[in-house]
């Protein structure tokens, strides 16, 4: 049997901690199963350069079978040349004393021109999975500069959400992670998002019915998953970079592989008007995936008032984002 082409994969703010702990896994197989190759295309700004020259060895010491080639680079026409995947990483994270509105600006100087040059560089299947920080609005700035490419091959990062609500549930259930299914998580990557237990189930059966400490599942549960990113760096001291790298694998093996029959990914998707989102945010939802790149969002899910409620806050925050970078979109 012939040896497939390999799947050009461009990964941004590659010697940082998640492109770190991101690189070695999609080398390894994790990303595309274990007979697919791949090139790694890095893009790093060029203090970065030097770590990255590191990072290239200890991949080179690993003897991946499956790593085609590794291009280092700090031109971004170089980076998304021919790519089929590209992870955009890279972002300016949050400092002391940043406004929303600052952060925002400051990142659209970032993913507008990578927009542009995906547009313009990378291959005709190409497709985009946001995890740098604000996720779904740097996607929506990405995705308006890039209007050659259709808006359904864009995804913004909700995925380590999902992970996280699901372990909360499994924990309070008592079962294992991987009895937890159909975990939505709606609207933003921020302190605003709504992990769905209603939705959930855990072996077959609603959450609510398996779970039925109410005040837990609208108290702790939603604060534990909504600042679970904060918790860790008061822990650690550094923000969540193995487990973003993990949602960021789960990410794409859930577009390329497809989801489970009767089972959701939690992707940020290009809004049509599904459950009366503003047209065109970068909106979190329950999103199945046919597992040749297509995707559906997963409609006729229920939503008491208190459910209707967070999933207004958080629309509101994401047309607050956008109100804010509408000078970013072309």
């Amino acid at each position: 049997m012939a040896a497939k082409n390999p799947i050009h994969v461009t990964v941004t703010g590659a010697a940082g901690q998640i492109g770190y702990a991101l690189l070695f896994r999609i080398a390894s197989g994790a990303l595309f199963g274990p007979d697919q190759p791949v090139v790694l295309r890095l893009l790093e700004i060029e203090p970065g350069m030097k770590a990255l020259e590191g990072v290239v060895m200890e991949l080179d010491d690993c003897a991946f079978p499956l790593l085609a080639d590794i291009e280092t680079t700090t031109d971004l026409n170089v980076a998304f040349n021919g790519t089929s995947w590209a992870l955009l990483v890279g972002s300016i994270p949050r400092k002391a004393g940043m406004e929303r509105g600052d952060l925002l600006t400051v990142n659209g100087g970032i993913f507008g021109p990578q927009g542009q040059a995906i547009a313009n560089n990378a291959a005709s299947n190409v497709r985009v999975l946001v995890v740098g920080n604000p996720c779904n609005t740097n996607c929506l700035i990405a995705r308006s500069n890039a209007p050659e490419i259709p808006a359904d091959r864009w995804f913004a990062m909700t995925r380590l959400d999902e992970n996280r609500a699901k372990s909360q549930l499994a924990q309070k259930a008592g079962v294992p992670v991987a009895s937890v299914t159909n975990l939505a998580i709606w609207g933003n990557h921020s302190a605003t998002q709504f992990p769905d237990s209603t939705n959930a189930r855990i072996d077959g059966r609603p959450a609510t019915e398996v779970i039925t400490d109410t005040e837990w599942l609208q108290g702790d549960f939603l604060t534990t998953v909504q600042k679970r990113g904060a918790a860790i760096i008061e822990a650690r001291g550094l923000s969540s970079a193995a487990s973003a790298a993990n949602a960021a694998i789960d990410s794409v093996a859930a577009v390329h592989h497809g989801t489970a029959p009767g089972d959701w990914t939690s992707l940020a998707v290009v809004s049509h008007g599904e459950y009366g989102v503003p047209e065109g945010l970068q909106f979190g939802f329950p999103v199945a995936t046919d597992g040749k790149g297509g995707w559906t969002v997963v409609e006729g899910l229920t939503h008491d008032e208190f459910a209707t409620e967070r999933i207004r806050i958080t629309t509101e925050e994401l047309v607050g984002e956008r109100d804010d970078v509408a000078d970013l979109l072309p």
